[in-house]
């Protein structure tokens, strides 16, 4: 028996959070029924001020056994005293207590490639011209 369910393509320009989560929530129950429970958790490493006020940090989230490592920003008048092998370290931690096996994140060629590198990333993709006359580059590391 076919169907009769209808639907229609429409270009969101102001889609809801409740929209992005219909279709997450999709995809994941899908991903689940072919490769098991991700054990999804977002993961948090702040770094603040004396203050106790939120100046930088990284933001990621563990699931099927790796670290996506979403966003590192550290200020730049904290650069360059390690601030943010710091917050890759904290979080490489944190993730093998959640038993990742791995980690991987992407950088742009003007941000920190040689960074990570140095740290024991290495390239597994790139896209070229992202954004124009740039590349973005995709890197992981075995924990």
């Amino acid at each position: 028996m076919e169907s009769t369910l209808t639907a229609s393509i429409v270009v969101a320009a102001n889609a809801e959070p409740a929209d992005r989560e219909i279709i997450a929530s999709g995809i994941r129950a899908f991903n689940e029924s072919r490769a098991g429970p991700s054990q999804a958790s977002p993961l948090a490493v702040l770094l603040k001020d004396d203050d106790g006020q939120t100046v930088g940090g990284l933001w990621g989230r563990t699931s099927f056994g790796w670290l996506f490592v979403e966003l590192l920003f550290v200020p730049e008048t904290l650069r360059g005293r390690r601030y943010g092998v710091g917050l890759l370290e904290a979080a490489e931690r944190a993730a093998i207590a959640r038993n990742c096996h791995a980690v991987w994140l992407d950088t742009y060629d003007f941000q920190a490639v040689p960074f990570y590198e140095r740290l024991g990333y290495r390239e597994f993709g790139r896209l070229e011209d992202y954004p124009r006359e740039h590349t973005r580059h995709f890197l992981r590391k075995d924990l």
